[in-house]
């Protein structure tokens, strides 16, 4: 039984997990004030959001190992408060290099969703599991649209410093909220971190998404795009062979060959490569002006009232599929959310010349993206043991960021290959662009219909279908 109330454990997961998805949505809309506030030029600028992505990339899967070892509270508390560092850094930045440092001491906090999945499972009753999961899930992806949403009003009203100002309070107050009241979860791994693949694991996912994020700039044509996606694939050959060959990995490649997770990975990697381009180019689409032939010219914080409607579906979805989850099965609704998201792509990329076109586009994709982040969260928790939660779902959430960059560089390149005498996108490349998307979301539906129909009381892999610990919640240790 639960030691302290889960009402409040989940009001503190749930606020920290929240706060770290805003944070990587608000600074979007804004990175125009802050290249004027700090002197600075576009391409620099744009290492606020790549140096972000690439610090949560590292430390996500690697700090969600380090909690299933040495206690997932204890890395929760430590997490929270290099959060709170590294937004107090940004608030206070004179310069776009202190930002930008600022922003990778941030990323670390990418371990709150891991971690807050894995306590959530040590901590709950096991019938509480999947709809506290579906709910966290909701949060998380509502954080997200927060901060599209947040970012206008608050640079408008205050300063674009307040963007991170007001979370010093909120991740202040979560952590010493957690320090007193989350209980220390029960379940460790055995063994210890793998320093190797550690290594290994960072190198590969730089080598990757540094030229993914940069190609634009760099020319993907370029030496040190093509030299960069060359090292990436040695790394991760030389990764896979460590992990392997290691008594204690950083991943369980059993674990992430079991059937729910590889073709739940492989459904996140594609829906995520379609959700995290619409929200980098829909908001730039409608602040363009109407004299390129489309757009709206509408401002940072019109364009972010335009998505409003899919931040409240996106968390109404979320929060109901925790009560559907039992009753249709997780799967159904991970083939749902992403079948949604198809759908509003491809309205998306037929009928996009009048707002309320995109106010539709935005709830319809907020519904999938609702459903489809419960369902994988639920999928991996309830596929893998209790001391591998972390790893497993940290991968998850990094795959899923791998796949938003893939689609925000190939999506890029559709929207900017060919530009007007003013240099504004043609309407064409953004039509080819959301086509792309609209793709990429149906098969993410098609490749969850691989995903296995789990069953009550049928064990799948080295976890119990049910979500409960294995061997009736004795830790069993899972080795390479």
């Amino acid at each position: 039984m639960p030691r302290k109330s889960t009402r409040l454990t989940f009001a503190v997961l749930a606020t920290g997990a929240g706060v770290f998805a805003m944070l990587q949505s608000l600074i979007a809309p804004a990175l125009p004030t802050v290249q004027h506030a700090l002197h600075t030029s576009q391409s620099t600028a744009t290492w606020v959001m790549t140096a972000y992505l690439l610090s949560a990339s590292v430390f996500t899967p690697i700090l969600g190992r380090v909690g299933d070892l040495i206690g997932k509270k204890r890395t929760l508390v430590a997490v929270l408060l290099v959060v709170l560092a590294g937004c107090l850094l940004a608030a206070l930045a004179p310069n776009i290099g202190m930002l930008i440092v600022a922003r990778v001491v941030q990323g670390v906090g990418g371990a709150l969703f891991p971690l807050s999945f894995g306590i959530i499972r040590d901590e709950f009753a096991p019938s509480e599991v999947p709809g506290s999961i579906s709910n966290l899930s909701a949060v998380i992806a509502a954080g997200g649209g927060v901060g599209i949403v947040a970012a206008g009003p608050i640079v408008s009203a205050l300063d674009y410093r307040w963007l991170f100002w007001i979370p010093v309070a909120v991740v202040a107050a979560t952590t010493l909220i957690a320090l007193r009241y989350v209980p220390e979860s029960p379940n460790r791994a055995e063994g210890k971190v793998s320093w190797l693949g550690a290594v290994l694991l960072s190198a590969w996912l730089v080598a990757l998404l540094l030229p993914l994020s940069q190609a634009g700039t760099w020319g993907w044509g370029s030496a040190k795009v093509l030299g960069l996606f060359t090292v990436a694939v040695a790394l991760f050959v030389l990764w896979l062979l460590a992990e392997a060959r290691s008594r204690s990995p950083l991943i369980d490649l059993r674990v992430m060959r079991l059937p729910a997770v590889w073709t739940t990975n492989t459904v996140a990697l594609l829906f995520g490569a379609g959700m995290y381009a619409l929200w980098s180019f829909l908001p730039a689409f409608v602040q363009t002006p109407s004299s390129a032939g489309y757009g709206f010219g509408a401002s940072v914080t019109t364009s972010g009232l335009l998505m409003l409607p899919m931040l409240l579906a996106m968390f109404c979805s979320g929060i109901l599929s925790g009560r559907l989850e039992p009753v249709v099965g997780a799967k159904a609704l991970l083939t749902t959310g992403a079948a949604l998201g198809a759908v509003a792509l491809g309205f998306l990329a037929l009928w996009h010349a009048a707002q309320w076109q995109i106010a539709v586009v935005a709830g319809v994709f907020g519904l999938g993206i609702g459903l489809a982040f419960a369902s994988m969260a639920n999928l991996i928790v309830g596929s893998v043991p209790p001391e591998q939660t972390g790893a497993a779902t940290g991968m998850n959430a990094n795959i899923r960021t791998i796949g938003g960059s893939i689609g925000a560089a190939v999506t890029s390149v559709l929207v900017t290959g060919r530009l007007q005498p003013s240099g504004l996108p043609y309407g064409s490349g953004y039509t080819h662009g959301f086509t792309l998307l609209a793709v990429l979301c149906l098969a993410a539906a098609l490749a969850a219909l691989l995903v296995p129909v789990r069953r009550a009381g049928r064990a799948t892999g080295t976890a119990r279908a049910t979500g409960e610990p294995s061997e009736a919640g004795r830790p069993t240790a899972v080795r390479g």
